[in-house]
């Protein structure tokens, strides 16, 4: 494809998610100047945890929609690497779960007549889910699909090379690359494993009384989410030993996206949802949380895994765009 065909479906891609942004900007919005439209019962949530809650995630879809105009014009290219890896990599962490377990969840619901909490009308009227997550999957699809065809515009060489034929870093920066990556990869094996053990009605353990109540829709999250962090730690793996195993075949565009997703998706959806319940249970004084127990060590750890890898990304693209070692992420190698 040239360059001309490229940069017109980047930005037709990235105007598709900034429209996919509005309605969810605009419900939140309304939520926050007090227009309770589509709510039902805010089942014992304050008014202010309510209102503050509506700020931050509006907050977290603008910043979205920001990166999206970005890549929504021509001259997103120029824009400085980081500005874009980072928030879209929080993005893709938060999206692709959603895009996958939700129409996965509720497609179960209906074959097996489970009850599904987005029709119940207990909280939000179901239109408020059909809206919501279904500018989700547009969002996570087009600004994915954005960044992707800007990420080979901008690193194409680099991406579409066979693994085996990456050329090795010094061996201090493999040795460090190795000392880091190897255990996050691990981590994310376990952590992937006890998440699908999870989603298919194992139990969580102690601490798994203070968990929110499960539905079909949660399980069949759970179970991606633990697919996704299997993912990701095959595609670090094979990132860090690129000379090894039949993974050497691939194009490095393959196992570099499943350790994007994989970690991002640990990160976003189990990091930094452990991390809010610790910090809302010291602030409250609580001795009964999800931070706690089993759910509460694995949630520690996936915050860990996903910081491990995001620095382990952040130097290798800091590597890239210096044209110091030029790697990418875990072991890549500078386009050039």
């Amino acid at each position: 494809m040239n360059t001309d065909k490229r940069t017109g479906r980047q930005v037709l891609l990235g105007r598709a998610a900034v429209a996919a942004c509005a309605p969810y900007l605009l419900l939140k919005l309304l939520w926050i100047v007090g227009w309770d439209i589509g709510v039902v019962d805010l089942q014992g949530t304050g008014r202010g945890a309510w209102v503050a809650a509506n700020v931050i995630t509006f907050l977290m879809d603008a910043i979205a929609a920001t990166v999206a105009y970005t890549l929504a014009r021509p001259s997103g290219t120029r824009a400085p690497a980081w500005l874009l890896a980072l928030p879209l990599w929080m993005a893709s962490g938060l999206l692709t779960p959603l895009m996958l377990a939700v129409p996965a969840g509720s497609a179960i619901a209906a074959v097996t007549g489970a009850a599904n909490p987005m029709a119940s009308g207990a909280f939000l009227q179901p239109w408020v889910f059909v809206v919501v997550y279904g500018a989700f999957i547009v969002e996570g699809v087009t600004l994915l699909g954005a960044f992707t065809v800007y990420a080979h515009r901008r690193w194409g060489t680099l991406l579409r090379r066979p693994l085996g034929s990456v050329p090795a870093p010094a061996p201090a920066v493999r040795a460090a690359r190795r000392l880091l990556g190897v255990p996050a990869a691990l981590l994310m094996a376990v952590i992937g494993v006890v998440d699908v053990l999870w989603g298919l009605g194992v139990p969580a353990g102690a601490g798994a009384a203070a968990m929110p109540a499960r539905s079909t829709i949660t399980a069949t999250s759970e179970v991606v989410q633990g697919l996704l962090s299997l993912a990701g730690a095959a595609g670090l793996a094979a990132l860090l030993f690129p000379h090894r195993g039949p993974g050497r075949r691939l194009r490095t565009r393959v196992p570099l996206a499943l350790a994007w997703l994989g970690s991002a998706s640990v990160f976003a959806w189990g990091g930094t949802l452990w991390l809010s319940w610790t910090v809302t249970e010291a602030l409250g004084g609580g001795s009964s949380s999800p931070a706690r127990g089993l759910p509460g060590l694995m949630g520690a750890l996936e915050l860990v895994a996903g910081l491990v890898v995001l620095c382990l990304g952040a130097l290798a693209l800091a590597e890239e765009t210096s044209g110091t070692i030029g790697s990418g992420c875990a072991g890549m190698p500078r386009s050039g």
